[in-house]
This record gives C-alpha cells, structure tokens and sequence, in this order.
C-alpha cells in the first residue's frame, strides 16, 4: 500500500492538471448535488418559518383526523371546554375571500387566516399583524407579484361582493400556494368576509384524554410542543433532488470515459513500470487512491461552488415564474455549505471517482510489458474484439426493437409500459453502450461532411479527429446524448398529450361562463350585461348541490341547475346540440345517465332539492360539458336563485373583447367572473409551458454536466496531438485556424449528442403515446428544445476555449521536438 500510495502522490505532484482532469465532471456533479441540497433547505425553511405556529399558553391542539369526515363546530368546542381542569378553548378559524387587486376579483380566491390579539399565530416578514378591522396581512409571493408593502392599500369583496377597502399592515414569510393568496385578517374583518371554518381548537390546561375523549371520534388531540415539532412539507425538496441525483450520475459517466482516456494517455507509463516489476495489484490501487484524491478534491471544490448554483437557479426560478407557481419567490440559499453538507459533497465525490476508476483502472492495468515499445497512436483494437462487440450491439438492438413492437401490439396494457421502457434501456446500451465507438463517428461523419459545406477544411478534420478515437467520443457523447434524449421524450410526451387533450376538449362546451368568483347569486345586472351582439345563445343556470345513492349505496354528491326551457333550447340549438326540453323536464349529462342507467324518455328523479325531490321525463342526454358539469339540468327557473350563465357565442366573434366588455359593464359587481374558452385554454398552456420549463431547467444540470466531457475529452485530445498541431501550425496554418479546429470538434461532439439524443428521445416518445394507445404526431414546444439546443452548443463551445488557446500556443519547434 505505501508503495501504490507514493505512485498516487507522484502523479498528482508531476502532472496535477491531467491528474484532477476527471475531477471536473464531479466539479460540476456535487455542485448540481449541493445546489439542489441547499435550495431544497432554503424552501424547506421558508415554508417552516413562514407556518402558522401554536401561540404560547396553549397546551393542547385539537385537529380533525386526516381524511375524516367530521367538522369542527361550537359543539364540540363546548363539550371541550367543559372539560375539567380546561382553562380555556380558542378557534383558530380561516374565511374565504375575494381580493381585488385589479379592481376585480380572480379565480384563485384568497385563504385568510383568522388572527385574535394576543394570540398571533402567523409569522410576519415585514410590517405587523393585522389589526381588528380594515387591516390585512398578505404572503411574500402576493406582495412581490403586485408590489404591495407595509402601508399599501387594497380592496377585498364582504360577503355580499361590495368592496371593503383595507390597508395592507404586514406581509407573512409564507408563500402562496398554487397562486392563490394567504392573508391574514382581523376577527372585525373577518365576520365581513363570510362564514368562516374552525380549523383546530387550541386548549389551554385539561387531561389530554380526557379533552380527546370529550371531542369524539374523527378528532386527534396533540400536545402543543408534538404539534410544533411536526416536519414541514418536503414536497419541494423531493422535485429537485432526483433531478440533482441524475446530474451527478451523469458525472460519473463523464468521469469514466476521462479516466480511460486519462489511462491510455499513459500507456507506456504504465508498461514501463511493469517492465520494472510492478504488480497489478499495486497499479490498480495506485490509481483507485489517486481516484480518491481527485473525488475529495473535486467534492470539495463543488460544494463550496454549491451555493452559487443554488443562488443561479433561484433567480432562475424568479425570472421564469416557476418561484411564483412553487410559492417561494425570491430565496437566498446559504453562499456556503454546512459541515455536513460539505462532507456529503466530499464523501460522495471521492466514492463515486473511485467507482468510476475501476474499471479503466483494471483495463489499464492489463496492458503487456512490450507495449512501452510502441505509441497509442500505432496499436489497432484486435478485429476479433470488435466484430464480437458489434455482433453483440446488433443483437441488443434488435431486442430492443422487438420489446418495441410488442409493446404497441399491447397498447393499453401496463406490460406495453414496461415492454418500451425496458425496450429504450436496452436500446441505449446497444445503440451508444455497446455501438457507440460506430455509431458516434458515424453521426460526426455527417454533421461534419455537411458542416464541412460552408465551414472549409477544418470540419472534416474535426469529423476525422471524432473517428480516430471512436471509443473515447462515444464515451463523451454519451451523458449528453442522453440528457437530450430525456429532455425530448418529455417535452414530445406532454406536448403530445396536450394536443391529443385540446381535440378531446374538442368535446362541446360554453364559449364564456359568467359567475361569481365566491358562488354569490347573480343579480338581474348580469343578465343584461351578457346579451351583446357577439352572443347566439345563452341560458341562467340556478344551480344546487343535492345528494343521490348509486346502486352500492355510496353518496354521491350531484349538482343540479334550474333554468328557463325556452334559454336552454336556445343556448343548445347555438351549441348545435339541439334539445326540446319542455316544462316539466329535465336533461341529464351523459356520464351521469351511464352511471344511473338513465333513458330518454323514462322518468328520473332528483332527490334532496329545495321543497323536496323532483321527478320529470327525461327530454335528452347532452354531453356534461356543454351545461358546464351540471349532471341534471331542470326546467325550472325557480329552483335556486342564479349562480351562472353559459353563453354561445356567434361565429367569428372576439372573445376577449366580450369578455372585457361584460367586465367593464359590470364595474359594480367586482367578483363576477367571465371566462372565455381562449382565456381557459391560454392559463392552461401557461401551466404547461412552465412545467416543461421547470424540467428542462432540472434535465439542463445533466446537460451541463455532459458538456464538461467534452472540454475535458479535448484538452486530453490536444496533449496527444502536439506533434500533429505543431506540424500544422509548420505548414501555415493561423492560429486562428487550429482555435478553429478544436472548437469544431466541441460543435461536432455536441450536435452528435443534442440531435442523435433527440432523435432517440422523438422515437421512444411516440412508442409511449402508441404504447398507451394514443397515436398523434409528435407536438413538443418547439421554441425553447430549439433554444437548449443552442445553449448546448454554446457551452461546449466555451468548454473548449481552453483547449483552443492551448493548442493555439504550442510552437512548431517545440511541438515536434516533443513527438
């Protein structure tokens, strides 16, 4: 062991810059690891300091059971409070409510929680607690968004949508949750907004069981110290650190490829020590503790550079809007590890530097002695070798193009899942595992004769340099290739299932949907703003929420709609779906006549309605989205008093402009709502588009680790060929001309993996839609796989400066004399 560990120390001490070469992929890896650590904490925190906390005093916290059906009430605050030995019983109870922060209120009503004096529950970041009345306090990513601060003014609607104006005394630490707003209001205010619901009840003093007793069954009592030492949601912490964990993985696949091309770099190194005596054993761990040193080294390194990573992709997250919709704008994750971050980074750099030298290591140590008598350049792979390897790599992916095929014959099944997963794995280990050293020289082949084109003769001399070392390009190409082959298949996936959605959605509904933001009844002023000229058709809906048994016996909650008969056939013959519904009558949505085994024709009855249960012959079957989801339309306009009004348009007729003109009619009814098709459609694609986003951005850490493997397989690359750039650079060419060269072959490297991954990624996700039985053409968003394509050839373009500028330095004499 000493012997092996002076060999490590000598090589590190002799040529440090090739010796820490592997290092860099898991520079990059642990970064990712740790950027991914640190701002999953920062967003862990944010949600843990930013919770509603169990005020001092409080010794018991009594708490619905999760997914019990019983409710909180004053009865058993009540049964609680007679408790003895219970001192006192709070209700910590929130209230709906509308904010208008535009002048109208939006579809993502606000949640207030409901503050008593003396008692705050709700950490506040700036400004104070509300107080009683006329104050509020809002969440971090509200304020940020509509820039609201301590001392603003706004509006929120009372329980009868008139606007309450209020002065904004505080914001939380806490963030929004899906983009609706968390405030915190005044017990005066509160009773304005509406009924509220008891969340918990805290107790001061009283026998837990017993006070468990006297709440009932459904109900959980904890101690106030359990119910602060509760964890808050990791749910963040688990989206980015799988994506941080394929980063580093990637790096390891990068860092073998470098230690096998580090490895035949120093072939007759290693020979020549054989030819002195040394053992294998002894080479091998040589190399493995030397793999070690480069592991801390580089762990070290990324972790310390893991901070400014996080702080990247939290501004990232900013810019984008993703921080909005994950409700944590504007984090500051710790500039440096902790401790035991920073040993997780080393610790887990130097194992996985080691794993990925065991292999080239035991390869280079096989090596005969008389290979010091002759140059890397001069030995040729045995033919035997190779034709076994392809023979392997055809059989492979010939499997995998069965497990393909059988795959779609068994659409819809979840062996057809497996069958193509499996089918894609396979794949990649024959195609780019297996065929690599064949099937990356290929590709670079064409990129570079096409290249070649418009580029001159420094193309396919970057296309000839991917050839000469096949298995070393295939090696570097690989991470990347699939990187982008994981980006594809998901961006094509969800772009292709929400195409195939929007022509299922093709499935009839209301152009517009007129109602309430809270569920408040519409006055008579609605109805006139609604009838414009762009309108065919529409129908008042007087809805309820009933209650019917299927055959099971299981509750099954059912919305029914009251409405003119005369509106309705109106509203459907403009829809194309013409109905003759006549007093009396009812129609059933599709889906709940296939429930209930409900014909046209036969008569249906509705239980649980307003004066008792109504019974009427079914005059049609529509489809439910055409009535809004109602499951029973009745000809009863009398039924509820109005709560929405489905409108039909006329052909041609300008949506948004309707839309702002009813709103702009309806300046003194600020919670009423008017949601066009388009509008629903353009928030639904902002969704989309921001998932896609935010995977891509995670899927991006594994891209620019990848791209690592290319500046490091080029600057290998330049050490090898000294002889043969100063020879160029002999015969005239510029400097300019051989930076020129090398950066082509980070281009060639790069567009290999960004299009051969991508392809890859096209075919397997069209295998998946097919496999799941949906055949579509493959839709992705164009846009932003075009622009991280562009960013991949970018960076490896800069990776490979270095290696330029070096290449560009080597003087010809010099050059040759080291050949």
């Amino acid at each position: 062991m000493p012997r092996s560990l002076r060999l490590a120390v000598a090589e590190f001490r002799d040529r440090p810059g090739r010796a820490v070469l592997p290092g860099v992929a898991l520079v990059v890896g642990v970064a990712c690891l740790l950027a991914g650590l640190m701002l999953s904490d920062a967003m862990v925190r944010a949600v843990g300091e930013g919770a509603p906390t169990v005020p001092a005093g409080v010794d018991l916290v009594v708490r619905a059971e999760l997914y019990s059906d019983v409710a909180l009430d004053q009865a058993t605050a009540d049964r609680v409070a007679a408790v003895p030995g219970v001192a006192g019983v709070r209700q910590v109870r929130q209230v709906r409510a509308d904010l208008l922060l535009d002048g109208r209120a939006s579809d993502r009503r606000a949640t207030a929680d409901v503050e008593v004096a003396g008692a705050e529950r709700v950490p506040v970041l700036e400004g104070r607690s509300p107080g009683r009345d006329g104050e509020i306090a809002v969440d971090r990513v509200t304020a940020h968004q509509h820039g609201l601060a301590p001392g603003s003014l706004t509006r929120l609607a009372d329980a009868a949508g008139d606007p309450v104006d209020v002065v904004v005394r505080g914001v939380t630490r806490r963030g929004a949750i899906a983009e609706e707003p968390l405030l915190v209001v005044g017990e005066g205010l509160a009773a304005r907004l509406g009924t509220s619901t008891v969340l918990s009840l805290h107790v001061t003093g009283g026998d837990r069981a017993a006070v468990a007793a006297a709440a009932g069954e459904g109900f959980r009592v904890d101690t106030a110290a359990r119910v602060a030492a509760e964890r808050p949601n990791q749910d963040l912490a688990v989206v980015l650190l799988p994506f941080s964990i394929l980063a580093l993985a990637t790096s390891v696949f990068v860092a073998s490829a470098t230690y096998r091309a580090v490895y035949l770099q120093r072939q007759r190194h290693t020979a020549l020590l054989r030819c002195l005596g040394a053992f294998r054993g002894s080479l091998v761990r040589a190399n493995l503790i030397e793999a070690l040193m480069t592991g801390a080294v580089a762990g070290a390194v990324g972790a310390l550079l893991g901070g400014a990573v996080a702080w990247l992709l939290a501004r990232l997250f900013d810019a984008t809007g993703l921080s909005v919709v994950l409700g944590a704008v504007e984090l500051s994750p710790a500039p440096l590890p902790t401790w035991p971050q920073l040993l997780v980074g080393v610790g887990t750099a130097a194992v996985l530097s080691g794993f990925a030298a065991v292999r080239p290591s035991l390869t280079a140590s096989l090596v005969p002695p008389l290979a010091a008598l002759r140059t890397s350049e001069g030995q040729t792979p045995d033919r035997a070798v190779v034709r076994r390897r392809r023979v392997f790599g055809l059989v492979l992916v010939a499997l995998a193009a069965g497990m393909a095929g059988l795959g779609v014959l068994a659409q819809g099944s979840m062996a057809a899942i497996f069958l193509v997963l499996f089918s894609g794995i396979t794949a990649v280990f024959g195609l780019f595992g297996v065929l690599g050293p064949v099937v990356v020289p290929g590709l670079g082949r064409v990129f570079g004769s096409v290249a070649s084109r418009f580029g001159g003769a420094q193309w396919k001399l970057a296309a000839a340099e991917v050839r000469r070392v096949p298995q070393r390009s295939a090696s570097v190409a690989m991470p990347l290739l699939l990187a982008a082959a994981m980006v594809t298949f998901f961006a094509v996936t969800v772009g292709s299932a929400q195409r195939l959605e929007q022509e299922l959605e093709g499935r009839p509904r209301p152009d517009a949907v007129v109602s309430d933001a809270g569920g408040r009844p519409l006055d008579g002023a609605v109805g006139a703003a609604v009838d414009r000229p762009e309108v065919a058709g529409r129908v008042v809906l007087h809805g309820v929420t009933a209650e019917r048994h299927d055959a099971e016996g299981r509750r099954l909650p059912t919305r029914v709609a009251g409405a003119d008969p005369g509106q309705v056939r109106a509203y459907l013959a403009a829809r194309e779906a013409p109905v003759d519904l006549g007093a009396g009558e009812l129609l059933v949505a599709d889906w709940y006549a296939e429930r209930f085994g409900v014909r046209v024709g036969e008569p249906f009855t509705v239980d649980g309605l307003p004066g008792g249960a109504r019974t009427g012959r079914v005059a049609g079957v529509v489809d439910g989205g055409l009535v809004d989801d109602f499951d029973v339309v009745v000809a009863d306009p009398g039924l509820a008093p109005a709560t929405e009004v489905l409108v039909a348009f006329a052909p041609g007729a300008d949506q948004e402009a309707y839309a702002a003109a009813v709103e702009g009619a309806l300046t003194g009814s600020p919670t009423v709502l008017v949601t066009t098709r388009a509008a629903q459609g353009a928030q639904d694609q902002r969704y989309l588009d921001l998932g896609i986003v935010l995977l891509m951005v995670l899927l991006g850490l594994s891209v620019a680790v990848a791209v690592t493997g290319i500046g490091t397989a080029l600057t290998i690359s330049v050490q090898e060929r000294r002889k043969e750039l100063a020879l160029r650079r002999a015969l005239g060419v510029t400097r300019g001309g051989i930076q020129g060269g090398v950066v082509a072959e980070a281009v060639l490297l790069s567009l290999v993996g960004v299009l051969g991954g991508g392809l890859f990624g096209l075919v397997y996700a069209e295998l998946t839609l097919a496999a799941v039985g949906l055949f579509v053409w493959p839709t992705a968003a164009v846009a932003p796989l075009v622009l991280g394509g562009a960013g991949v050839v970018a960076l490896a373009v800069l990776s490979a400066l270095g290696p330029a500028r070096n290449a560009s330095r080597i003087r010809p004499a010099a050059g040759l004399a080291a050949g």
